[in-house]
């Protein structure tokens, strides 16, 4: 486990083998501390983390790490000038670095490379998430495997993920965004990836990074970061994850729908809410597989899983029980209503390709299907395009539509355009606008897609209406 001694020696490059205290968590929120943790106090555009060191310390904290001096009862180890000899004060202490996130991420650096773990790095526009807990499910089967919580993919998230690791792991599934050039790569450098997934290069995080060219050229960091003897695992399917076969030192594996790809699947079958099923091929083999996740799109993400099994020695019995074990579908949940309508709550966030998807399991169910559907951000040149084929896709699969938002009413006009009448589509500017609409009109035998960008809150729509137990 990690320990003060270590934080010390990643932050100093001096021993400090006697000083064994462990360290169980580590954290950039104050209120998540527990006894025996580490408190990263980072600056921020709303608050600061300095102001909170005491609340951490209170809560159990025995570190923090801090950029600037601050008042308060307990010692500060300066740690700006080396070598440190002075000797180390017992915690609760406070070590006093030129930049706090920095030396987070130094932190994690150095403890990673201290781990003989083998770890997984997952990047793509739409997916992550879901690769990322189904591929860790299958790695446990036989391997002791971490993955990062929630959506901790950044230059926070990472090294906070890295630092729960311990020497028991085998295994590590993480996440890595992408935003601008070079971050991907600066993730790489302190996980050390093995194996790296790319599941696509979509039109989310345009606006920032200009072009579908610059994202698949960010997202191809993961894949040249990796060694020879490493595994790029990629997306035959999409023809710029396939152009990056040739921007690795790593071995190549392709999955996909295409006989082409190393490992592919066809008689794929949607059972709605009951799963999905199709058959999947691998060299000489092939497997009919039944599994508990929503939508045909799904079948990516457990060829995803089952390729990083395969390369990893698995046999097909850990790969499917693995599979099979999956214990919710992530992102998109299903409540109910008072009214017994069904609600597909997929309101974590949007981009046109999670949104067409969640569209294409909306056809698949029976009864009077209702989308909702609020603003895609952040995609840049792509806008008008993205939000246009989410309304042509709303007007062939839903027998109402609603939008949220400007940019809903791109998808509103798009869906007019495409056939749907005028008097069956509502425009809102805000999630809760919608919540009166649907409490109006909802039966037994609605069911009801919730999706948009984080920022529009559609998450809202689906509290206000969600059967209360």
């Amino acid at each position: 486990m990690l320990t003060l001694g270590h934080i010390l020696e990643a932050l100093t490059h001096q021993r400090f083998d006697y000083l064994r205290q462990p360290i169980p968590e580590t954290v950039v929120d104050s209120r998540l501390a527990i006894p025996g943790s580490l408190f990263v106090a980072l600056p921020g555009e709303r608050q600061d983390g300095h102001d909170f060191v005491g609340d951490a310390f209170r809560r159990g904290a025995q570190l923090a790490l801090i950029q600037r001096a601050i008042e308060i009862e307990f010692p500060i180890l300066d740690l700006r000038s080396l070598p440190v000899v002075q000797e180390i004060p017992q915690p609760p202490l406070c070590l006093l670095v030129e930049d706090s996130l920095k030396a987070l991420q130094e932190t994690a650096r150095f403890w990673r490379r201290k781990l003989p773990v083998r770890v997984i790095g997952i990047t793509g526009s739409v997916g992550k998430s879901t690769a990322k807990e189904l591929i860790a499910e299958v790695l446990s089967r036989r391997y002791v495997t971490l993955k990062s919580p929630g959506n901790f993919n950044n230059e926070i998230g990472l090294p906070l993920s890295i630092l729960r690791l311990s020497e028991s792991h085998q295994r590590a599934v993480l996440e890595m965004g992408f935003y601008v050039i070079g971050e991907i790569a600066f993730l790489c450098d302190i996980a050390l990836p093995y194996i790296g997934v790319v599941t696509n290069v979509g039109t989310v995080h345009a606006e920032r990074a200009g072009s579908q060219e610059a994202i698949a050229q960010g997202k191809s960091e993961l894949v040249q970061a990796l060694p020879p003897e490493g595994f790029a695992i990629l997306n035959f399917d999409d023809p710029y994850v396939r152009e990056m076969a040739k921007k690795t030192r790593a071995r190549v594996f392709f999955y996909g729908l295409d006989p082409q790809a190393d490992l592919w699947a066809d008689e794929i079958r949607s059972h709605g809410l009951e799963g999905i099923s199709f058959r999947v091929h691998y060299r000489n083999e092939s497997l009919y597989l039944r599994l508990p996740i929503l939508g045909r799109h799904s079948v990516q993400t457990a060829l995803r899983a089952i390729a990083v099994g395969l390369v990893d020695n698995l046999t097909w019995q850990e790969i499917v029980e693995g599979l099979r074990s999956t214990p919710t579908q992530l992102r998109l949940t299903v409540v109910r209503t008072e009214q017994g309508a069904l609600i597909l709550d997929d309101s974590y966030n949007a981009a046109p390709e999670s949104t067409l998807a969640a569209l294409n399991l909306l056809a698949d169910l029976d009864g009077h299907r209702i989308a909702v559907l609020g603003d895609m951000l952040e995609l840049g040149i792509y806008e008008a395009q993205g939000h246009e084929l989410v309304g042509r896709r709303a007007a062939e699969v839903a027998h109402r539509l609603i939008t949220v938002g400007e940019r809903g009413k791109l998808i509103a006009a798009a869906a007019r355009r495409a056939g749907m009448p005028a008097a069956l589509i509502d425009e809102v500017k805000d999630a809760l606008d919608v919540i009166p609409l649907l409490k109006e009109e909802l039966g037994e035998s609605d069911i009801v897609l919730v999706k948009g960008s984080r920022a529009m809150r559609m998450d809202r729509i689906v509290s206000a209406l969600e059967m209360q137990e």
